[in-house]
């Protein structure tokens, strides 16, 4: 069941869903209408250890901070114009990555309107019917998914932008959660 979460993570919220939080956050740090943005998630004891010199980098050369156990290091940009599941589908992560997040903007409409959208539309008439709909809401998906199969998403609706009305739960946004999953898979 999706929660709201407070100003910061829950008091036992999982480092997986720590991590995704700490996303959301640093995306609304960079506004709106921002292009997709992939992550990958290591575990900060063992990049302390394998990399200090990315550790320092990032902060994390303290071990006795109160760092995440789990580091989300941004990608470079996904390519302009390459659909999405292309472009996961060309994704190979290292042994080092325990899991891979990503945020994405997307316009959605409540469940009342699906009942009205016309048959036949092909995916780019769609997306126009979408936009032009007076109930869709603009919002911000964080997913991640860790190797073992672990997953947790937030979503951040444009209109209610704010930290205290992040919703999330492992189940929210399950098409991106597979497809990430997918660039684990050999």
């Amino acid at each position: 069941m999706p929660n709201v979460s407070p100003a910061g993570p829950p008091m036992a919220a999982s480092p997986l869903t720590v991590a995704v939080l700490e996303i959301d956050a640093y995306a609304s740090t960079l506004g709106w209408d921002q292009p997709a943005r992939l992550f990958a998630l290591v575990d900060t004891a063992r990049l302390r250890v394998q990399e200090p010199g990315l550790a320092a980098q990032l902060g994390l050369d303290d071990a006795g901070s109160t760092t995440a156990s789990l580091t989300p290091i941004e990608q470079e940009e996904l390519p302009a114009g390459t659909a999405l599941d292309d472009f996961l589908g060309t994704i190979a992560w290292p042994d080092s990555v325990a899991g891979c997040a990503m945020t994405v903007e997307r316009l959605m409409l409540p469940p009342s309107a699906e009942a009205s959208v016309p048959e036949g539309l092909s995916d780019k008439q769609l997306t126009q019917w979408v936009a032009k709909h007076p109930d869709r809401q603009e919002v911000r998906m964080t997913v991640a998914v860790l190797r073992d199969g672990a997953r947790e998403s937030a979503v951040r609706l444009r209109e209610k932008d704010s930290p205290t009305e992040v919703l999330t739960g492992a189940g929210l946004v399950p098409g991106l959660a597979e497809a990430l999953a997918a660039t684990f898979e050999s």
